[in-house]
């Protein structure tokens, strides 16, 4: 029997016995599937979690250059770059879409109807209408959702508020530009305000080159804390608003541990790195033959506290223990 033959006859047997041997038997075969990657930021910002999906795959048997291509495709920060990204991705055919950031999977969605998108970290996929729920997502998406809720944004304050006990203005910095942005983000961060006797100041930047003008105008209004929302436009940039935050004496809050390893104060988020491999168990169900509406989109169940102690001294502020015994880490 050759080998032709001999491979006919295992997916002959397999079926017989009601196995979907499918994608299994074409990955045994040598088939090389393509993937497209679609990211908000630079590649050198999201490196680390980049690492964890692609070893991920590994695990699973995927290997990128053996049975396995990936279409990177980076917007370098700039939101607008997406949709003919996200085209030029469907254009190349490719089998899956992967979208780190709710901006990046929105124009994905925008650009097929069809071809798979496996999302990761969007903040609220629902409200911004890339899946009908989280259950039962439907359509051509899926993935991981970066909160378990609009609820942690109102933490963030609260957390902020005990790091700094006397603030009564905070400036929360967004960027209108990004469409994955919720509004049930701001809403809860409304109502922290106001139990906390907060008044926010509401600031925008669409790109670095309104940085210097944001802060600016936080420093006008005095503001005496700042809390950054996590669209991927700040974390390509977080370096850049570390310096700015700290030469104006403003403490922060992040929704990415990466700012604050960047230079930030704190956050309070999901560990991007350990969460973003999730991902890659979606592309493998999907390459398999699995269908995105049947994949429940997955939260995160453990949050962590990071806080840089050096960017603490620089600002002359003192950390209260209370907040140090509840850190997952504290960078020295």
């Amino acid at each position: 029997m050759n080998r032709r033959d001999a491979g006919l006859a295992l997916l002959l047997g397999l079926t017989a016995f009601g196995v979907a041997p499918l994608a299994a038997f074409a990955q045994q075969a040598g088939k090389v599937y393509r993937i497209g990657y679609l990211s908000t930021p630079t590649r050198e910002s999201v490196e680390h979690g980049l690492q964890a999906f692609l070893r991920k795959l590994r695990e699973l048997g995927w290997v990128e250059g053996h049975n396995l291509i990936i279409e990177y495709r980076w917007a370098e920060g700039n939101v607008e770059r997406l949709p003919d990204l996200a085209a030029e991705l469907v254009r190349r055919n490719v089998e899956v879409i992967v979208a780190p950031a709710g901006s990046a999977a929105l124009a994905a969605k925008n650009a097929t109807g069809s071809i798979p998108i496996v999302m990761i970290f969007p903040s609220d996929p629902v409200e911004i209408g890339l899946v009908a729920s989280l259950r039962r997502p439907g359509g051509n998406i899926t993935g991981t959702t970066f909160t378990p809720g609009p609820e942690i944004f109102g933490k963030q304050l609260q957390i902020l508020k005990e790091a700094i006990p006397h603030a009564s203005r905070v400036a929360i910095l967004s960027n209108p530009a990004d469409p994955s942005f919720p509004l049930q983000m701001m809403r809860e961060v409304e109502a922290a305000a106001r139990s906390l006797r907060i008044r926010l100041q509401h600031v925008e930047a669409r790109g670095p080159e309104d940085f210097d003008s944001a802060f600016a105008a936080m420093a006008r209004e005095r503001a005496e804390a700042h809390l950054v929302t996590g669209t991927s436009t700040f974390l390509a940039h977080r370096s850049r608003l570390a310096e700015l935050a700290v030469k104006g004496r403003l403490p922060t809050m992040y929704s990415f541990r990466e700012n604050v390893e960047a230079g930030g104060l704190m956050a309070y988020a999901v560990n991007m790195a350990d969460f973003v491999g999730h991902a890659a168990v979606y592309v493998d169900k999907i390459l398999k033959g699995a269908k995105p509406a049947d994949l429940p989109v997955e939260q995160p169940t453990k949050f962590e506290l990071v806080i840089n102690l050096k960017t603490a001294k620089a600002l002359g502020l003192t950390i209260p223990q209370s907040l140090l015994l509840r850190a997952d880490e504290a960078i020295q």
